[in-house]
């Protein structure tokens, strides 16, 4: 018996700040019926378009994962994404009265809390994985992305930073339901006070306070109750990352590294993966044995 689709069992309702317009958004995430994927319904524009969650959707990473198509965009999707792959959610929703999905607390467990309360529901179709068979390696101006074989869904992440509260960080994590909400939903988003700074005085940023994100001053973290984790920065970028990933339509089995990478290399590897067809194949996974069939 091969691994099921999911959907959410119950729509879940969230109301919060876009980080960059600063604008009240309301966003429902409803179940949808297998094969539909994830995708985005602007509810405030006529005909109330529909967009794919794929990568081949993505007009922008520079601050943020955008996607667009015919003119219409939705913004800052990654927290989401990482939600609905960190538990395994294959076919939803989204829809929102604005353009950008709001931040809630600068991490994905506002997120992941509400959509476990609501209920996960298996569906009658199998999952298809893509099932990576020889290396796919990204490297460049010292960033690299790199996938490998395995009989499990891994990813590692390292980052480093010119400041003492970040330096270098290392973490690795199994992709699961209880380990992404447990190790790598609760991680927030990080910046430098200065470059939030700079982003106000330029009209982006709006939305972001020490309520949404971990700020870190000369002397430090400036959020008064500190840190979640010791090692939260890359905890982070891994769930950014996980969020980006999803933006390939369908899970990877295998192990992916990073190496201070962010949204634009992110982008990058995945047009990357899709010219590398002979390193992977699309299979179910067999439930019991936890390994690809053949098809």
């Amino acid at each position: 018996m091969y691994i099921q689709q999911r959907t959410l069992a119950a729509p879940v309702h969230f109301k919060g700040t876009g980080v960059h317009s600063g604008k009240t958004v309301d966003m429902t995430v409803r179940p949808a019926p297998p094969n539909f994927g994830i995708r985005f319904r602007r509810l405030d524009l006529p005909g109330k378009p529909l967009i794919s969650g794929h990568f081949n959707r993505v007009i922008d990473t520079s601050l943020a994962t955008v996607i667009g198509e015919d003119g219409c965009i939705v913004s800052t999707i990654e927290h989401l994404m990482a939600s609905l792959s960190g538990l395994s959610i294959d076919n939803a929703v989204a829809e929102l009265d604005d353009y950008e999905v709001p931040i809630m607390d600068g991490s994905a467990s506002v997120f992941t809390d509400a959509i476990r309360d609501a209920g996960i529901a298996v569906q009658d179709a199998p999952r298809m994985y893509f099932v990576i068979e020889s290396p796919i390696e990204l490297k460049r101006d010292g960033k690299a992305v790199c996938i490998y074989p395995g009989n499990r869904r891994t990813i590692s992440a390292t980052i480093r930073f010119d400041h003492p509260a970040i330096s270098e960080q290392k973490y690795t994590v199994e992709l699961s339901d209880g380990n992404f909400a447990r190790e790598i939903g609760p991680a927030r988003t990080f910046g430098f006070y200065q470059e939030l700074e700079y982003l106000k005085r330029y009209g982006l940023g709006k939305g972001g306070s020490l309520d949404n994100a971990v700020v870190i001053g000369t002397e430090g973290v400036l959020n008064e109750n500190g840190l979640r984790f010791p090692d939260e920065f890359v905890r982070h970028k891994i769930l950014d990352s996980i969020g980006d990933f999803a933006l390939l339509g369908m899970p990877i089995m295998g192990h992916i590294e990073l190496y201070k990478s962010g949204h634009n290399f992110n982008h990058e590897f995945l047009k990357e993966f899709f010219k590398r067809k002979k390193s992977w194949r699309t299979a179910p996974i067999d439930a019991a044995e936890n390994r690809a069939l053949s098809g």
